[in-house]
């Protein structure tokens, strides 16, 4: 069985993409990360979702990202609430984490050619997340071709190494579509960047409009419990 490694948020992007590798047929492993970000609620989603879907090996890494802030993700900078989608696309917002992808990426590089696996899952999305750089597909076919230099499997057999992004052009509204279709349980996932203490999501960030219109798209109701 083919072997892949999906970078697991705890999201519902993320989640969404988990699904699509499992139901391809790999052997899932995944990778998630503890970075200085605002809470670890996602983290508790992502163990979560590991465990329903029967991920092999999930790796919770520890990094910090805080030392360097930057984001209102790991730093002191209030998250943007309330925003209409004209402000949300209009420019690269504060809650991108600089170079995080490209982190989180490389991570899953290394991981992948420790595992002999050729294949690497996130879901990014250009759409609904257009403000962020790391998340252009011209990004992802950089990555891909640098992570095609930089192995020594890559080198010496002429293997290639595929970053998938199945989500990279769905609305919010598709992806969940796609992931209910797949038995994903959008309950056990996590978006808020600024949850309240008891992990409800907020309603008024940026991620969690996205979400919100998604299911309301959908014609459903997000079953997560938002305290607006």
């Amino acid at each position: 069985m083919r072997k892949a490694v999906i970078l697991l948020s705890g999201g519902l992007d993320s989640a969404t993409c988990l699904a699509i590798a499992n139901n391809k047929g790999y052997e899932l492993h995944s990778l998630s990360f503890k970075y200085g970000q605002r809470h670890e609620f996602e983290i508790g989603a992502a163990k979560k979702l590991a465990k329903s879907m029967g991920v092999t090996n999930h790796i919770v890494m520890n990094i910090n990202l805080r030392e360097f802030g930057g984001s209102a993700l790991t730093d002191n900078i209030e998250v943007p609430k309330n925003r209409n989608e004209s402000d949300i696309s209009s420019e690269i917002p504060v809650t991108y984490v600089p170079a995080r992808n490209t982190i989180f990426l490389s991570f899953a590089l290394a991981f992948a050619e420790t595992i002999e696996s050729n294949d690497i899952f996130i879901g990014v999305n250009a759409l609904d997340y257009s403000g962020y750089p790391d998340c252009r597909p011209e990004y992802i076919e950089a990555f891909e071709k640098m992570a095609r230099l930089a192995t020594k499997k890559s080198v010496e057999s002429g293997d290639s190494i595929n970053i998938h992004t199945p989500l990279i052009n769905l609305t919010k509204a598709e992806i969940i579509k796609r992931g209910m279709d797949l038995g994903v349980e959008y309950l056990n996932t996590h978006s808020c960047y600024d949850p309240f203490d008891s992990g409800d999501p907020c309603g008024e960030c940026d991620a969690c409009k996205h979400r919100l219109k998604g299911f309301n798209d959908n014609g459903i109701i997000d079953p997560l419990n938002y305290k607006f």
